[in-house]
């Protein structure tokens, strides 16, 4: 017998309801539900001592110890792991397109001509709309290192900004990154760090831990993106302390979801699912209002990712259907914009191709994305990924054409998005060894930097 069966046999054979059993543990009904019928893993150990205690069973009926003599205590916890994980593997989507032969200087010429372009078109903190054109094959790499230098307190001096100024950079760095303009990113996300770093060091005012946590998570969903695990775990760990340091319980709720996302990409799937739906049932969160349950739904949908990865296609509907109930609870307006690019029934039928994919049902995933209007969704970024997300969908499926039509409409909605990213490059490079090629497979391809 489970974990999970004992507690359901025991709840119901004392006469408990879920919702009973969540008040004297301190989980939601739904959240009882999961552990019961092992959506979500029961294996964390003061986890099992809480239900232990709540039905009166010995601790040795869970495989554990008799308890130690400490209280066990749910409310005031974090939301969140308070502890690092081990480390994280390597990228696990191949190549790039950059070769250990190329000439490093070149390399480096490259970058160099870039971040020049760039700054020129960021200009001054709180001007620039552009986007550079050169070689935005490397924007990824010229991201990746200005985000880690800033993170590492590396590079020139901040700018000597007020809090008010660093919030309206902060806005248009949001902007930046919703418009897939990667390159003004590349300056803009840096500097703000940077600076935030220095206004938190100069006074301990709530807000200024806020911006900088909410930098922090910016950047870490470009690191995720760019498939940059290591990174991504050190930014979203410094988000979660930061938000909690500030106050700021979305913002704490936002970077356990990014640490589900990574801890899911490492291939921890029970560690992913405990992030995710831990949070999710936090009391800080539950009584966070309309945007609290809108982040209750973003961590359910994460929750979702993870069972579709283990294969659990029914389990990935279910908790897919729960973030659809509070999507419509919540009126259908689109919550929290710079919280993964928003919560709402749309984005979560975007939601549903990806899933889909990942459970193994393209088929389910074409039907999804069938429903899915691109005018509707809230940002560039987030209409590229539906993009890419179908491509990937078609390449399952076998159509060929459709996969690289896919993506070259992809390509011409976000281009720095397309020629950055490293899934849609691992994609690309597939489509250029596995059958006929065309001159324009092979210009996305050169575009992109993808050598085969």
């Amino acid at each position: 017998m489970t974990p999970g069966e004992l507690v359901r046999q025991t709840r119901q054979a004392k006469g408990l309801t879920l919702e009973a059993l969540g008040k004297l543990t301190g989980y939601s009904g739904a959240q009882v539900s999961r552990y019961e019928r092992g959506l979500a893993p029961l294996k964390d150990v003061d986890v099992l001592r809480r239900f232990a205690d709540a039905l009166q069973l010995p601790h040795q009926a869970f495989g554990l110890a008799p308890p130690a003599q400490r209280p066990q205590v749910r409310h005031g916890q974090p939301i969140g792991p308070i502890a690092g994980f081990p480390r994280i593997p390597a990228t696990r989507v191949g190549s790039s397109g950059w070769e250990d032969g190329e000439d490093p200087v070149r390399r480096r010429k490259l970058l160099t001509g870039l971040a020049a372009t760039a700054a020129a078109v960021v200009g001054s903190p709180l001007l620039g709309n552009g986007t550079a054109t050169a070689d935005e094959a490397l924007i990824g790499e010229l991201l990746v290192t200005r985000i880690r230098d800033a993170m590492l307190g590396l590079g020139s001096a901040p700018d000597p900004s007020s809090a008010v100024t660093l919030d309206v950079d902060f806005g248009r760095a949001l902007a930046d990154f919703d418009a897939c303009r990667y390159a003004s990113l590349a300056v803009r996300l840096p500097r703000i760090i940077r600076s935030g770093h220095a206004l938190t060091a100069e006074g301990g005012a709530a807000e200024n831990y806020q911006l900088l946590a909410k930098s922090y998570l910016l950047a870490t969903r470009m690191l995720v993106k760019m498939d940059e695990q290591q990174l991504g775990w050190m930014a979203a760990d410094r988000a979660r302390q930061l938000a909690d340091a500030g106050g700021d319980v979305l913002t704490v709720a936002e970077s356990a979801r990014q640490l589900a996302v990574l801890a899911r990409k490492a291939g921890w799937h029970d560690q992913a699912l405990s992030i995710a739906l831990s949070a999710a049932d936090h009391p800080d969160l539950r009584d966070a209002g309309q945007a609290g349950a809108a982040e209750r739904g973003l961590l359910i949908q994460s929750a979702a990712y993870t069972v579709a990865r283990r294969g659990d296609r029914d389990g990935m509907r279910e908790l897919t259907n729960e973030a659809a109930g509070i999507a419509k609870e919540l009126g259908g307006a689109t919550l929290l914009r710079d919280h993964g690019g928003g919560f709402s029934p749309l984005t979560v039928q975007l939601h549903r191709i990806s899933a889909e994919n990942y459970a193994g049902d393209p088929l389910a995933a074409l039907a999804a994305a069938r429903s899915v209007s691109l005018k509707a969704l809230p940002s560039v970024e987030r209409r590229s990924r539906a993009l890419s997300d179908v491509a990937v969908t078609y390449d399952q499926l076998g159509r060929r054409s459709d996969c690289i039509r896919t993506l070259l409409a992809a390509e011409h909605c976000a281009p720095q998005e397309t020629h950055a990213r490293p899934a849609t490059k691992a994609l690309i490079s597939r489509l250029m060894v596995s059958g006929p090629t065309t001159t324009e497979l092979r210009g996305l391809a050169s575009r992109s930097g993808v050598i085969v």
